[in-house]
This record gives C-alpha cells, structure tokens and sequence, in this order.
C-alpha cells in the first residue's frame, strides 16, 4: 500500500497569500517610518488681531527649546529666545508668524513658524445695572444681546427689560446707543435687536 502525503489545495493558495499580506505590511511600516514628518498647518483666521492678555502657542518646527506658550504683555509685546521682545498686539497670527521667520532666519535655515491664539483675553465686553452679576466678560465666538445677560445671571427684581439698550464705541471715541427690548425679542418681534456683540460693547440694563 503506497500512502501519499498531500497538502490541501486550499492551504496550497492560503499559505502565499499570507506571506505576501505579511511582506506588504512590514514594507508599508518600513515606508511610512522613514517618511519625513509635515511641517504644520498655518491656516487662520485673518481677521483676529492679537491683543494685551491674549495668550499665544508659538511653534517653531524641529526648534522645540523656541517653541513655547506665552502671554501677550500689557505693553503688547512678547519675549522668545533668539528674538528678544517682540510687538505682538495689533498684528494678526499670520503677521507676527512673518515678522518672527525673518527674525529667525538669522540663527536658524528656512524655520517654519506657527502662531496660534490659544485664550483670548483681549477682546471683553460689560453689562451693567439691574444683573445678577455685573462686570466684563471675555468675548468669545457669536455672543448676543441675550447670550450677555445669560451669562451676566439674568435680572435682578425691578429691571426694567423694555429699556435695555448696548452702548457701542465709534473710531472717534463716539458711542452709539443701540436699544433692546427684552419682552419683545423672546417674543419673536424685533429680533434684529439682538445684535452680535463686539469688543469695547457695554450692556446697560437700567
């Protein structure tokens, strides 16, 4: 009797085609290693002009002993290693990303400089009078009219809400008086009132 010793045809296919899964896998580990890292992303928001009190996350790539998180002084300015003191209120992110590459160059070959406005702490608004909590608050994102009082814990006893009106600096030192009604904007009825707020805006609630 002659006993033959087959392997199945199955594991014949299988066997391969995990070697090569194996093979692909090891190369594709092998390649993306040896891929260099991408310098950062610097898109932002143009609009946004930095600010005393801001707090900034400067990020020089491949420089991490540059690399830090640092508060916008009250003269406007900030201090970095290599630079020294640097104006930083009244540019915006991508301004002071320009300005600190070229200050840069000096000591170090084409850096990558990436400025992000981690806290804003520059740009505040008020709201006065008849609140539960009176005082300036950081403006952040689309704050309104009602956002404002919401966070300034609603009313105290008395308010009179027909009489509500946001006092809204000029760039002469104007101020332009801008009236709420309360009882009519949570009724649907003169919404435009509920304006989007912007720094220096002053909500008085008699």
């Amino acid at each position: 009797m002659r006993i033959e010793m087959r392997r199945p045809w199955r594991e014949c296919l299988v066997v391969p085609f995990v070697c090569a899964l194996l093979a692909g896998s090891l190369w594709g580990q092998a390649a993306g290693a040896a891929a260099p890292a991408a310098p950062p992303n610097e898109a932002h928001d143009d609009t946004f002009v930095i600010g005393p009190a801001d707090v900034l996350a400067i990020n020089v790539w491949k420089e991490p002993d540059v690399s830090r998180s640092t508060t916008v002084r009250s003269d406007g300015k900030i201090s970095l290693p290599l630079v020294g003191e640097l104006q930083a209120a009244g540019k915006t992110p991508r301004q002071l990303e320009q300005e600190l590459r070229e200050k840069l160059k000096t000591f170090i070959s084409e850096p990558e400089v990436t400025v992000i406005v981690q806290e804003i702490k520059s740009r505040k608004f008020n709201v006065m009078g008849m609140v539960v909590r009176p005082g300036s608050f950081p403006l952040t994102g689309s704050t309104t009219v009602l956002d404002a009082i919401a966070l300034a814990g609603g009313f105290r006893d008395f308010a009179k809400q027909k009489s509500i009106y946001v006092l809204r600096p000029g760039p002469n030192g104007e101020k332009a008086r801008l009236p709420f009604n309360y009882k009519d904007v949570i009724k649907g009825k003169n919404i435009e009132q509920n304006v989007q707020l912007q720094a220096g805006d002053t909500i008085v609630v008699p």
